[in-house]
Formats: structure tokens, C-alpha cells, sequence
């Protein structure tokens, strides 16, 4: 389309230049990495405040 190959092929040509990734690096980039972080740490504070509303709850 347009004069463009294909997004498989743009896709694999990609995955070509950046090799194969290095024994004991889980992220390829930093902003997957940071990505991740965010989330668990999301996750992880809302966790507590849920069980700090469960076990702290003034319900009278």
C-alpha cells in the first residue's frame, strides 16, 4: 500500500537490525522497562489500600 511492503515484512526487517536479545536482559528498552514498573507499583499500592480498608475499616 502506497509503495510500502508489507507490516509483516517491515516487522521481521526490524526484528533483523535489533539481533537477538543479550543473555540476562529481560527489556529490550527502557521504556518497557519503566512500563512494567509502573504497573506492579500501581498494582502494589492498591493492594494496600484495599486491605487497609478490609482490615483498618471503622464500620460501625
Amino acid at each position: 500500500m502506497f509503495g510500502r511492503p508489507p507490516i509483516e515484512e517491515r516487522i521481521a526487517a526490524r526484528q533483523r537490525e535489533l539481533g537477538p536479545l543479550k543473555p540476562g536482559k529481560v527489556f529490550p528498552h527502557a521504556p518497557a522497562r519503566m512500563l512494567f514498573l509502573v504497573s506492579i507499583g500501581i498494582v502494589v499500592v492498591t493492594h494496600f489500600a484495599a486491605l487497609s480498608l478490609y482490615f483498618f475499616d471503622s464500620g460501625g
